[in-house]
């Protein structure tokens, strides 16, 4: 299975979306400062994750949520409903 997920820093709010194959993996590497895209952004929560057979079909959806401002505004959308939150701030 591959995974495209979405952290939310509890610093500043801010989300960054990614993909891999263990999401278990990479959400510690986050958490351990291991990953350089999101170190100065701890501490992080994992708010939302899509998985997919297709190593493919998560890259092109990754892409999606990172270059399609469309496809950022339904998650956003999505997320700010499940969470009750009046602003994310989506960082790529």
């Amino acid at each position: 299975m591959y995974y495209v997920y979405v952290l939310q820093s509890k610093k500043d709010s801010n989300l960054y979306t990614g993909y891999t194959d263990n999401l278990r993996r990479r959400f510690a590497e986050h958490m351990d400062g291991r990953a350089q895209s999101t170190h100065y952004r701890k501490p992080l929560e994992l708010i939302y994750y899509e998985a997919y057979v297709s190593q493919a079909d998560a890259k092109d959806r990754e892409w999606k949520l990172k270059h399609s401002q469309g496809a950022r505004t339904a998650l956003k959308r999505r997320l700010a409903e499940c969470l009750r939150q009046d602003q994310l701030v989506w960082q790529v």
